[in-house]
């Protein structure tokens, strides 16, 4: 957790620690108005969409700004023609302290720190947006989202790959002031690592070979909504301090020109990496990190809440386009769910329903409906029945479906048995099962994020 925001844990209480400000205007036209500071970068200006505006008109149309930085709160000014001061002092950059009085062109303004610390009671409710749960684990996580989406603070999502990161983001989009704007998401693990900062901040046409036309990034797009950036670890390096710099600056600039475009958007960013770790290890920026997790949390994974399975096997259910009637699990799929590891999590658990889905005669999922894979965890399987072969022998199932979706069956079964066995030869190590398998690292990633595996 940042020094931002702090989670506090105590016996049988755990808060969250948000650090805000407040600006307070004591002399001037604006004298008496005040604005709470909770974004990572808060503008004080002239122009109509500064953070904080004022009509002043000795004050410039960005004059200066309010940013949180790891070791507190900075006034920083903006090259404004009549001065930012503190006292009888022009300042370019500072650190407020609580009460600290500054001028902006002849408007005096005080610096208050209004920090606000939240209890984390589980939500009485067992849906989010798109989330469900009863477990204390998912209800916690819900009251987060709850009290954290109004507020335009950035969030870290973390967890196992499968574990529904991007419908946390969605919920706090959709929970949030923004959610008639736009949702954006990008994944930083599958763009081509040559185009990634052409996708995320647009590019200007003749830039490089292939820009035939102007095109603006994902910011741009996103701008007065939000932008989910998924598997934020894989970002690499040399990109980390542009992306910083939008968070900072909430402003970009297409590759290939000069002007700097303003951005208004919320950012929540996902990632099934520890980024503490990768911080200790040099492979992510400590400055962004800490940009980044202003909230941070952590979705469990599904052996953690098997409470909820029942839930999530009706919600799934629910949702399944294809589903001619299925309601629920027989005792003895209900049961194996409970004793499987889920290593895709619900992304995992999603892909067993809808494939059963097909193969099920009546309203309950039965075992016969079930991949090899899953009814065979540790990976040993009848001679006679492997990924392909163990639905060719479930034959009677395939004769009311057309050739093409009885084929994708086979070939998913087979895919999914594959990439189990597959990883399970080479210890979970995602590069060493791509090289045994020839195939680029990336394409074997999509894979399984397909078939719910990782």
């Amino acid at each position: 957790m940042s020094d931002f925001t702090a989670t506090i844990a105590a016996p049988g209480r755990r808060q969250i620690h948000i650090r805000r400000g407040r600006l307070t205007c004591v002399s001037g036209p604006d004298a008496g108005t005040s604005w709470v500071v909770d974004r990572d970068v808060t503008v004080i200006g002239s122009l109509a969409d500064s953070g904080v505006t004022l009509r002043d008109t000795t004050v410039s149309r960005r004059h200066a700004e309010v940013v949180r930085m790891k070791d507190g709160v900075v006034l920083r000014d903006c090259g404004s023609t009549n001065g930012t001061f503190v006292g009888d002092v022009r300042v370019r950059e500072v650190f407020l302290t609580p009460e600290t009085r500054f001028r902006v062109g002849k408007t005096h303004l005080v610096f208050t720190p209004a920090d606000e610390v939240i209890e984390i009671t589980p939500s009485e409710s067992e849906r989010l947006d798109r989330m469900v749960g009863r477990s204390v684990a998912m209800r916690e996580v819900f009251g987060i989202f709850e009290r954290v989406a109004p507020t335009d603070l950035t969030v870290l999502v973390t967890g196992e790959t499968g574990t529904g990161k991007e419908l946390a983001a969605r919920a706090v989009h959709n929970l949030s002031k923004r959610k008639r704007n736009a949702f954006r998401v990008f994944d930083c693990g599958a763009a081509p690592e040559t185009l990634i900062e052409s996708e995320l901040f647009g590019h200007e046409k003749g830039s490089f070979t292939g820009a035939v036309q102007n095109r603006e990034g994902v910011f741009e797009a996103a701008s007065g909504g939000t932008i989910f950036l998924d598997e934020i670890g894989e970002l690499p390096l040399d990109l980390q301090p542009k992306l910083l710099r939008v968070l900072e600056q909430r402003e970009v600039r297409r590759v290939g020109s000069g002007r700097v475009r303003p951005v208004d958007v919320r950012v929540v960013a996902a990632t099934n990496r520890d980024l503490r770790e990768e911080v200790k290890a040099g492979r992510f920026r400590e400055d962004l990190y800490y940009r980044l997790a202003v909230v941070e949390v952590k979705l469990p994974a599904l052996r953690e809440r098997l409470v909820d399975l029942g839930l999530l096997v009706e919600h799934l259910l629910r949702r399944a386009s294809h589903n001619p009637g299925v309601v629920g699990l027989s005792n003895e799929v209900l049961d194996l769910f409970e004793a499987y590891h889920w290593p895709g999590n619900v992304r995992e658990l999603n892909n067993v329903i809808e494939r059963a889905i097909p193969f099920t005669d009546g309203t309950r999922i039965t075992l016969e409906a079930l991949p090899e894979a899953l009814k065979h965890p540790d990976g040993r399987r009848s001679p006679t029945r492997g990924a392909a072969g163990g639905l060719l022998s479930d034959a009677k199932h395939l004769r009311d479906i057309p050739l093409k979706d009885a084929k994708e069956k086979l070939v998913d079964a087979f895919e999914r048995d594959y990439l189990v066995e597959l990883l399970e030869r080479n210890d979970g190590n995602v590069s060493k099962a791509a090289r045994e398998a020839d195939m680029d690292r990336k394409s074997i990633t999509r894979l399984l994020k397909k078939h719910g595996i990782r």
